[in-house]
């Protein structure tokens, strides 16, 4: 039994009642499990990304390199009134784009002059990453880098001594503003740019020049916490869109495989297949769904006209946290280096819209009755809003079903469920009932389950009587939560 579940066993036995080992044996895992990293990670949900550098000043989405690092000036820079914003859509932690493609720094490192040392923005005394991870923290975010492996800015890109000075960009990013809690590789690797003035075209050999391993042993070392996020993970994986959701049936377990059916490596794999990854797949490697709220990444007043609005965007919420999946939003500061008014706006609907949804579980006080239960569970732990508590099945029984009376008659169009993911995913297939005419009447069914599905009905539903039906499962299943929501506010 490994590390997740010897230390999530301990704790829940501590928590239950004096029962003896034998009875209140846990099922046995069932395939790849999450780490305690990927557990934490599990419950964040949704956060967002803050693209900002030159390009915001140049009106470019991909800056070539030769940008002076004089024209960054964000006069009315912000960061605690951009986290506010942040906070207030309901986001639980921010991802500032450290370095971009171009190269330009937004903190002071001792790697390379292009960074703000060298910019207008306070004299060149001004530490961007510094704010705005000071900022997340007072209000309660976590912080994450992105930073970009690509520069085109840097002569040495292509070279070994590049991979020196990532590395230590890495090290001053993971070493001097706390708790990181992501860490993230873009896949886009090698190309044209201006490389110190050789403005030409540098191709890199994705499997080998970083030396991923080595660069990813370093992130552990510094920051153990930190989830890692690329292409291939090794934590969490690009759900192979931009455009922020996941496919209907979406796997946590992955096994990535590269363009040509060899080896997969950052900016080199099947994306189209982290849509759905893969059943049984060897690795515990979720997808997250990354989209702007607006058209490109980075602020252009030009599409100011493009900005998603509260229903689009809860739109993709549940087509991301309710397939499984993160739901990362990008919201890029302006030239005044504040948020857009337009962007603030429909952030703040979207926070509003979430937050009234999911604010009272219908089912909450009703009366759960499931066809078997494994001894030291109870079908009562699906509406204690603990994800540690589940309710089992003994493991010859991989179907079965809870009936929810509510006691009165209830309207809902959302069903929120969650598997117990630190048993591994173990369920194929559910389908829901109501109770209606004297007979059963199945309403809605899924697929993968995961750490959270929503189901969306076309229309509303008005029940007294609810049934869960577990139709397939690869092992017995284990549940820690049933809810049922009227959305609101979109």
């Amino acid at each position: 039994m490994n590390l997740t579940m010897n230390t999530f066993s301990r704790r829940t036995l501590l928590a239950a009642p004096l029962l003896s080992f034998a009875a209140a044996a846990p099922p046995a895992p069932y395939g790849a499990l999450p780490s305690p990293r990927q557990l934490r990670w599990h419950e964040m949900e949704f956060y967002t990304f803050l693209h900002f550098t030159t390009n915001t000043f140049t009106d470019k989405e991909w800056g070539y390199g030769d940008e002076s690092p004089s024209m960054f000036n964000p006069t009315a820079f912000d960061a605690d009134a951009i986290v506010k914003a942040l906070k207030a859509g309901g986001a639980t932690a921010t991802i500032l784009t450290c370095k971009h493609h171009d190269g330009y720094c937004l903190w002071p490192t001792k790697t390379t002059e292009h960074c703000v040392r060298n910019s207008s923005w306070m004299n060149g005394k001004g530490d961007v990453v510094r704010a705005i991870s000071d900022a997340a923290r007072r209000h309660g975010l976590k912080f994450g880098v992105y930073l970009s492996p690509w520069d085109r800015n840097n002569p040495n890109y292509g070279k070994a001594d590049y991979v020196k000075i990532y590395r230590e960009q890495l090290r001053e990013l993971l070493t001097q503003y706390g708790d990181i809690y992501e860490v993230w590789h873009d896949g886009a690797n090698g190309g044209d740019g201006f490389y110190g003035g050789a403005r030409e075209k540098r191709t890199i050999d994705k499997h080998t020049y970083y030396d991923w391993p080595t660069t990813w042993e370093l992130v552990r070392s510094l920051q153990p916490n930190a989830v890692i996020f690329s292409d291939v993970g090794p934590d969490i994986r690009w759900v192979g869109n931009e455009k922020g959701f996941a496919n209907e049936t979406s796997w946590a377990t992955y096994d990535p495989v590269g363009v040509n059916g060899d080896a997969a490596a950052p900016g080199y794999t099947r994306s189209k297949e982290g849509l759905t990854g893969h059943r049984n797949g060897s690795k515990w490697l979720p997808a997250e769904c990354d989209v702007s709220i607006r058209k490109g990444w980075f602020w252009h007043e030009k599409e100011n006209n493009t900005v998603k609005q509260p229903r689009e965007l809860m739109d993709l919420y549940y087509k991301s946290v309710g397939r499984g999946a993160s739901f990362l939003l990008n919201i890029p500061p302006d030239r005044r280096g504040l948020l857009h008014e337009l962007d603030v706006k429909a952030l703040a609907g979207f926070g509003d819209a979430v937050r009234a949804t999911f604010a009272k579980n219908l089912a909450a006080k009703a009366k759960l009755k499931a066809s078997n239960v494994r001894s030291g569970s109870s079908a009562k732990n699906l509406l204690d809003g603990n994800r540690a508590t589940y309710w089992s099945t003994d493991d010859a029984v991989k179907t079965a079903e809870v009936t929810i009376d509510l006691g009165h008659a209830a309207t809902f169009n959302v069903i929120r469920i969650r598997e117990a993911i630190q048993f591994g995913q173990r369920i194929d297939a559910v389908a829901i009932d109501q109770w209606k005419d004297g007979a059963w009447s199945q309403f809605a069914e899924a697929t993968s389950i995961g750490n959270c599905r929503l189901i969306r009905t076309p229309a509303n539903i008005t029940a007294s009587r609810l049934r869960l039906r577990v139709t397939q499962a690869a092992a017995c299943p284990v549940l820690s939560e049933f809810g049922v929501y009227l959305e609101s506010g979109v």
